[in-house]
C-alpha cells in the first residue's frame, strides 16, 4: 500500500473564489429591498440560524473541527422488532432471519417480557456472533444477558434498560441488575451491555438541545452510581450505548448526532477517562415515532428517507427504519420490505458507505453542531445543579411536556409544516384502516406530534359518516388535552385574514378536549379528568372505584344515555362565536 500514488487534491481553479461582502452583496440585490435580517430564523432549541454560512464560520469556531469517525468502519441496516408480553418472539426472530436474506445487518427486538424471549430459538436462526442484534427491555436485564451467554459465544449488538430514562421505582434493584449485565458482558468486545434510551426523549417532542442534555446527564448519573471496587468507572464507560431517535429537521438531526459525540469526550474526561475512551461511542439511531402520521400515511417514506440519511450522515453506527404504517397496520412484508430496502438504496445506490463524517468542513453544520453542543452543555450543567439524575426527574419533564406543547403550537398555527396533515390534505382521503377501531385501540400512539390533529380528523370523519348513514347512537372521543385550542387555531386559518376576529377561548386550563356526535351535529366539549373517567365508567359499566380502568378515546351508547352522561357528570360546551362546531369541524375537513 505504501507504494500506490496518494490522490491528488480535488480543487475548483476553474471557479472565482467569492466572498461573503460578495454574497451578503449578492443577497440584498436578489431580495430586492427587504432587510436580509428577515432570513434569520429562530430555533425550537433558542438559538437563531443565519441564511447562509461561508469560511468566516469556520474561523469563529477557532478552524475547521477534526472530522469525527465511528468505531467500525461502516454503518448497518437494522429493522426493528416488537415482541408482545406474552409471546416468545418466535414471530418476529423468523422475519428478521429472512430479513438478513434481504440486505438487512441485524434485527432490533422490543421485548414485552425479557423472561419470555426464546434465545435458544434465536440463536439457531441468527447465529448471534455473527449477527448484530439488539434488545430492548423494562426488566430482566441480567437475565437475557446470562441466557445470552449461555449460547457460548460472544454477541455482537446492546441492550437498552435504562431505569432512569423511563422512571424505574425500583431504582436499587434495577441498578444491581444493570451491574450484573455489565459484568456479565465484560468480555465481549462487541457488545455494548449499558444502552441509553435517547429516544424516549425524542418521541416525545424534545428539541435536540433537550434530547443531548437528557442522553448526557443519564450517562453521568450511570457513571457516578455503577462503578464498584469490581465494576471500575472505565468498564462502564465502555459498555455505554445510545439508542438515539432521528426526526425530519435533516440538518438539525444530523449536527445533534456530531454534538454528542464531541461532548461524549468532554464528559468522560471529567471521570478521569482518556479521550480514546470517548471514540468507542456507538450510536443506534432509528426513524422517530414522533414524526410519523396516519393521515396520508405514504408521506411517512418521505419523512424516513431523510431521517435515516440524517443519521447515517450524521454518524450513527446502526440505523433502524421504521414502516410507514405502523400506527395503524399490523407487521406485513410489505411494509417491512420497504423500510428494508430504504438503508439498502443508500447503501448500494448512493454509496452513503463510502465516507465517514460527510458533514465534516460544512460551514453551516459545523457551526450547528457547535451551537447545540454549546446550548446542551449548559442545559446538562442546569440539570447537574438541581442534582442530576434521578433527582431532577421532575425539571426533566418539565422541560420535554413545555417543548412538546409549544410543537403542537406551532403545527396547529400552521408554523410547523407537516403535509398531509395541517397543510396540502386530502379532504377525500379514504382510510385504509377502521379509524373507530383505532381510536378504541389502547396501541394508538397518542405522543405524537400529530395527535391532536388526527383524532380530530378521524372523529369527525366518523361523525359526518354516521350522519350521512342515519345511525342513531352517538359517540364521545376524547381529543387529548389542549386540542380545542389546537382547534381553534387550526380553524382561523381557514378564514380569510379580514375574518379572522379574535375568537372566545372557552376552555380552561387543565381540562381535556371531547367531541360529542350526536346523529344530528357535533358538539365540541371539555371536561376535568376526573369528570371524563366518572362518564366512561358509567358508560362502560365499570365500578366508580375500579383503580385500574383507563378510559377508553372512544365511547358509544344511545344518544339519550350519552346526552344525560353529559350533563350528570359536568362536561361543558367548547363555544365559538359566530359559528356552530359543526361548521368548524366541516371547514377543518376541507368540506366547505
Amino acid at each position: 500500500m505504501a507504494d500506490l500514488p496518494r490522490p491528488a487534491l480535488v480543487s475548483f481553479s476553474e471557479f472565482d473564489a467569492v466572498s461573503t461582502a460578495q454574497w451578503q452583496e449578492r443577497i440584498t440585490r436578489d431580495l430586492k429591498g427587504k432587510d436580509p435580517a428577515t432570513l434569520v430564523w429562530a430555533t425550537p432549541d433558542g438559538f437563531p440560524v443565519q441564511p447562509f454560512y461561508h469560511q468566516e464560520a469556520l474561523a469563529a469556531l477557532g478552524g475547521t473541527p477534526l472530522p469525527q469517525a465511528r468505531p467500525a468502519g461502516y454503518w448497518s441496516n437494522v429493522p426493528t422488532y416488537s415482541v408482545p408480553a406474552l409471546e416468545r418472539g418466535h414471530n418476529a426472530i423468523e422475519r428478521a432471519a429472512e430479513a438478513l436474506k434481504r440486505g438487512a445487518d441485524g434485527a432490533h427486538f422490543v421485548l414485552g417480557l425479557a423472561e419470555g424471549f426464546d434465545t435458544e430459538h434465536l440463536q439457531q436462526r441468527l447465529p448471534l456472533a455473527d449477527t448484530y442484534v439488539g434488545y430492548t427491555v423494562r426488566n430482566g436485564a441480567a437475565g437475557l444477558v446470562q441466557r445470552l451467554a449461555a449460547a457460548g459465544s460472544a454477541p455482537r449488538g446492546f441492550l437498552v434498560s435504562d431505569p432512569i430514562t423511563r422512571h424505574a421505582t425500583n431504582m436499587t434493584a434495577q441498578l444491581e441488575e444493570l451491574r450484573a449485565a455489565v459484568q456479565t458482558a465484560h468480555n465481549w468486545p462487541e457488545f455494548k451491555a449499558l444502552g441509553l434510551d435517547v429516544a424516549y426523549y425524542g418521541n416525545r417532542g424534545a428539541t435536540a438541545t433537550q434530547q443531548i442534555a437528557f442522553a448526557l446527564s443519564t450517562a453521568a448519573a450511570y457513571l457516578s452510581e455503577l462503578p464498584t471496587a469490581d465494576l471500575p468507572v472505565a468498564e462502564v464507560a465502555a459498555a455505554l450505548h445510545l439508542h438515539v431517535a432521528v426526526g425530519p429537521n435533516y440538518f438539525f438531526e444530523m449536527a445533534k448526532l456530531r454534538a454528542l459525540r464531541r461532548l461524549w469526550a468532554t464528559l468522560l474526561h471529567a471521570y478521569g477517562l482518556p479521550a480514546e475512551a470517548a471514540q468507542q461511542l456507538t450510536i443506534f439511531a432509528s426513524t422517530a415515532t414522533w414524526s410519523q402520521t396516519t393521515l396520508d400515511p405514504h408521506t411517512n417514506l418521505l419523512r424516513t428517507t431523510t431521517e435515516a440519511m440524517s443519521a447515517v450522515m450524521g454518524g450513527a453506527d446502526a440505523v433502524s427504519v421504521g414502516t410507514f404504517d405502523s400506527l395503524f397496520h399490523a407487521p406485513n412484508e410489505f411494509a417491512e420490505r420497504l423500510a428494508r430496502n430504504l438503508p439498502v438504496l443508500m447503501r448500494e445506490e448512493a454509496y452513503l458507505d463510502r465516507v465517514q463524517d460527510p458533514a465534516a468542513g460544512s460551514y453551516y453544520v459545523e457551526t450547528l453542531t457547535d451551537q447545540l453542543a454549546r446550548e446542551a452543555w449548559t442545559l446538562f450543567q442546569q440539570i447537574e445543579q438541581q442534582g442530576g439524575l434521578p433527582a431532577a426527574t421532575g425539571f426533566v419533564l418539565q422541560e420535554l411536556h413545555a417543548s412538546a406543547q409549544a410543537q403542537f403550537q406551532r403545527i396547529a398555527s400552521g408554523e410547523q409544516v407537516v403535509v398531509g396533515t395541517n397543510k396540502f390534505h386530502n379532504p377525500q382521503e379514504k382510510f385504509d384502516y377502521n379509524p373507530k377501531r383505532l381510536l378504541r385501540s389502547r396501541d394508538f400512539d397518542s405522543t405524537r406530534a400529530t395527535y391532536p390533529a388526527e383524532v380530530l380528523r378521524l372523529a369527525t370523519a366518523l361523525h359526518f359518516e354516521r350522519r350521512e348513514k342515519k345511525k342513531k347512537r352517538a359517540a364521545l372521543v376524547l381529543l387529548g388535552s389542549h386540542t380545542n385550542q389546537t382547534i381553534l387555531e387550526s380553524f382561523l386559518l381557514t378564514l380569510p385574514e379580514a375574518d379572522r376576529s379574535e375568537l372566545h377561548k372557552a376552555r380552561p386550563e387543565g381540562t381535556l378536549s371531547v367531541l360529542f356526535s350526536s346523529p344530528e351535529e357535533a358538539t365540541l366539549m371539555y371536561a376535568t379528568p376526573e369528570q371524563f373517567g366518572r362518564l366512561a365508567r358509567a358508560i362502560s359499566h365499570v365500578p366508580i372505584d375500579e383503580p385500574n380502568f383507563i378510559p377508553p378515546a372512544l365511547l358509544t351508547a344511545d344518544l339519550a344515555t350519552m346526552q344525560e352522561a353529559t350533563q350528570l357528570f359536568g362536561l361543558k360546551e367548547f363555544s365559538v362565536h359566530g359559528y356552530s362546531t359543526e361548521d368548524v369541524l366541516a371547514r377543518l375537513q376541507g368540506k366547505k
